[in-house]
C-alpha cells in the first residue's frame, strides 16, 4: 500500500519555509520587530523570519535597518537587499539578489 502523494509546495522541501525563490532571486518573509533594544535575527516564527530592528518604525528607518541587518548577516552589500512588500506593516517580504540561494539557506535559521 503506497503513501498519497504530497501537494507540491511553490519552495523546494529543502528550504526554511520563509524562503521563496524566483526569478530575479529570492524573497524572504518576514516578521519585523521595530524599536528592539538590538539589531538581531531572532529566528523562525511560523513561516516567517523574524527579525528586531533597534531603529523605530517611522520614516522608513525600520525598513533601512533591516536592508542593514540582513546584508550584513548575508554578506552582500545593502543595494542587494530590498524591501518589495509590506513597507508599513511587519509582515514584510525582503527581495535578495545576486546571492547564490543554498549560500543563503547555509548562513539563515533553518527552523
Amino acid at each position: 500500500m503506497s503513501l498519497p502523494s504530497q501537494p507540491s509546495s511553490p519552495s523546494s522541501p529543502s528550504l526554511p519555509p520563509y524562503i521563496r525563490s524566483h526569478e530575479r532571486g529570492f524573497g524572504l518573509h518576514l516578521k519585523v520587530v521595530p524599536n528592539a533594544s538590538r539589531s538581531r535575527v531572532v529566528g523562525v516564527l511560523g513561516d516567517r523570519l523574524k527579525i528586531a530592528v533597534a531603529a523605530p518604525a517611522e520614516s522608513g528607518k525600520a525598513n533601512a535597518a533591516v536592508c542593514q541587518l540582513l546584508a550584513a548577516t548575508l554578506g552582500i552589500s545593502p543595494s542587494q537587499v530590498a524591501i518589495s512588500a509590506g513597507l508599513s506593516r511587519p509582515q514584510k517580504t525582503a527581495t535578495i539578489t545576486g546571492m547564490a540561494l543554498m549560500a543563503a539557506v547555509a548562513v539563515l535559521p533553518s527552523a
